[in-house]
């Protein structure tokens, strides 16, 4: 089956390569109006204001959890849903696209979040060009944003940290969101969901487990994977690292596959990957290799700046 979408449905895919521009700074990390919309549930208004640092009033919401209230500001509220959304933010990251660069005020929130028990930070070993610090929610800040129901009930959210060895790639995935989502709003598309890959593994492999064995397993495979919008290759279904469903300017749902590639990528699975008909991203330093690699398998997919 053909892909749901395809690179010439698009005009931004020729501005992925570009760096970041101030209008990123200026529109990049902010909620959108159905995130804004939630959340009704669980939470009180009220007149409370704390005085920043820059001698604003930054007015609280009280939401009610389990045992307890908690005062959050819109930022930190939008902060909560970023770290549920992608399970691990870079520090540098959420300063830079949630908070428009403002470190100080990113930081105030942080721990002020901390201190309700929400967020937690830890500490990543990585290339001199990573962050080394990133945030995600607690169980209690996982439980608050399910309770104020503050994002859609089809956005999956997650806390904590599965698999250390994976979390410097796992924390580029939100930067690789913003990069996107930034040119789906210039061209018109308004982002609806994000899904990780924990999400669709679970849900593809629930459905093989469920294949019938009166059928042959490599149609049933093929049918499978049609469900989810993937594709089988060399006998495998390729899952990416972030899939992102939004409307397009006309009010068609569409799909993105993005991959994150990396120089530790074995051969086979790269290629695999570009087979699959997923958009590839890859940090400066590790661009070289991977076209290497890709070349030798004769692929010419196109591989995009992170």
């Amino acid at each position: 089956m053909d892909r749901p979408y395809g690179i010439s449905d698009f005009a931004f895919p020729s501005r992925w390569d570009r760096e970041s521009g101030p209008d990123l700074v200026e529109r990049a990390g902010r909620g959108s109006r159905t995130d804004r919309e939630q959340g009704q549930a669980g939470r009180e208004k009220g007149s409370n204001s704390v005085r920043s640092r820059g001698g604003f009033d930054r007015p609280v919401t009280i939401y009610r959890g389990r045992d307890r209230e908690y005062s959050l500001r819109e930022t930190e509220v939008r902060t909560l849903i970023d770290l549920g959304k992608f399970r691990v933010v870079p520090g540098d990251d959420l300063a830079r696209f949630g908070y428009q660069g403002n470190h100080a005020r990113m930081e105030s929130d942080v721990r002020s979040l901390t201190r309700q028990g929400l967020v937690e930070q830890r500490t990543i070993e990585g290339h001199s060009s990573y962050s080394t610090k990133v945030l995600t929610l607690t169980k209690d800040g996982h439980r608050l944003v399910e309770r104020a129901q503050l994002v859609s009930s089809r956005q999956a959210t997650y806390h904590g940290l599965v698999k250390p060895r994976e979390v410097r790639h796992d924390a580029d995935v939100y930067r690789l969101y913003q990069k996107v989502s930034r040119e789906i709003e210039r061209s018109g598309g308004k982002v609806r969901r994000v899904v990780l890959d924990f999400e669709l593994k679970k849900d593809l492999y629930q459905a093989l487990s469920r294949m019938r064995p009166d059928k042959d397993p490599r149609y049933e495979r093929i049918f499978i994977a049609n469900q989810f919008d993937l594709k089988v290759v060399d006998g495998k279904i390729p899952i990416p690292d972030l899939r992102i469903e939004y409307e397009d300017d006309c009010r068609d749902v569409r799909r993105l596959d993005l991959e994150i590639a990396t120089r530790d990528y074995r051969p086979q699975g790269l290629g695999e990957k570009a087979k699959a008909g997923f958009h590839m991203f890859a940090r400066q330093q590790d661009h070289a290799k991977l076209r290497r690699v890709l070349d030798t398998q004769e692929i010419s997919a196109r591989i995009f700046a992170l």
